[in-house]
């Protein structure tokens, strides 16, 4: 059976989210019920998913969502890889002020069935938490790239960029709770990497070939593709990929300095929160791989 997936997505910064994005295009068990789009430049952002849900054949709906965070001022202006758009078919025009409502109207269509996928600053999220707060306990599961949950000690972490950029908006959606409340932090998708010349290799299937050109802007300025945004998808249809333990997540918002930090406090049995602490790499690749043909 297929699982329904909605996709939140700063694509067009770190090329992860494009990898993340071709890998849900690509799996035969996701459905796909739309994307929308976050931070500086949201329409070059969506017009970035465009390319790669063309180049699948499929036609799934692309919403430009917020492009400045809830109080402090946006750390992500631009989205640089809208550099290579000129060289892939793509859609120009998305409707303008409707991201949050076209995820309300969904989710309330199939309550019980969505897995909502976040892989960027949750602004969008947490407006559509603030609008509706049903909209939680609607869902089957809320997966998230966010955080860093060094230990399983009760602690601030540091900062993680998913995080910190609207760190209002990360407190407002890990307040509420919903059936399946998933963060991959950063200090397990780091273990997932790979060099520039193995992905050169390996990204010869049609759909990664844009992702491939994408990436040629993120490899000026690194040698390596960590799989953050990845990884956080395959846990959706692979849960067993990593390790979890349940407990509770506070975000700071009282110091400027460390806004975004998150608290984790172990509780396996009260615990709102499912957080990962260890992940099979080879286990992972061979499940993202497998859905290209």
């Amino acid at each position: 059976m297929s699982i329904k997936v909605l996709l939140d997505t700063d694509i067009g910064s770190d090329i992860d989210d494009a990898v993340a994005l071709a890998y849900l295009l690509a799996n035969p068990e996701c459905e796909l019920l739309g994307i929308t789009t976050v931070t500086g430049e949201a329409a070059k952002r969506a017009r970035l998913a465009s390319v790669l849900c063309k180049a699948a054949g499929k036609s799934i709906p692309i919403f430009p969502g917020a492009e400045e965070p809830l109080l402090v001022a946006q750390k992500q202006t631009q989205a640089p890889q809208a550099a290579a758009l000129e060289k892939w078919p793509h859609d120009e025009e998305f409707p303008e002020g409707e991201a949050i409502g076209f995820l309300q109207r969904t989710i309330r269509a199939h309550p019980g069935e969505i897995v909502l996928l976040t892989i960027g600053p949750l602004t969008n999220i947490a407006l559509l938490f603030g609008m509706d707060p049903v909209i939680p306990s609607l869902l089957k599961g809320l997966v998230m790239m966010c955080g860093v949950f060094s230990n399983k000690a009760s602690g601030w972490g540091p900062r993680e960029w998913n995080a910190m950029v609207d760190p209002h908006a990360t407190g407002i959606v890990y307040r509420h709770s919903a059936a399946v409340h998933r963060s991959i932090g950063l200090d397990v998708t780091s273990q997932v990497t790979m060099d520039v010349s193995e992905v050169r290799r390996r990204f010869q299937p049609a759909l990664l070939r844009p992702v491939l050109d994408f990436s040629q802007v993120w490899f000026r300025h690194s040698d390596t593709l960590v799989f953050h945004d990845p990884l956080a998808a395959v846990t959706i249809f692979h849960p067993d990929v990593c390790d979890y333990s349940r407990g509770t997540v506070e975000v700071e918002l009282a110091s400027s300095r460390l806004a975004g930090a998150l608290l984790w406090t172990p509780d396996e049995k009260a615990g709102r929160h499912e957080v990962a602490f260890g992940v099979d790499r080879e286990r992972f690749f061979d499940h993202y791989f497998s859905v290209f043909k």
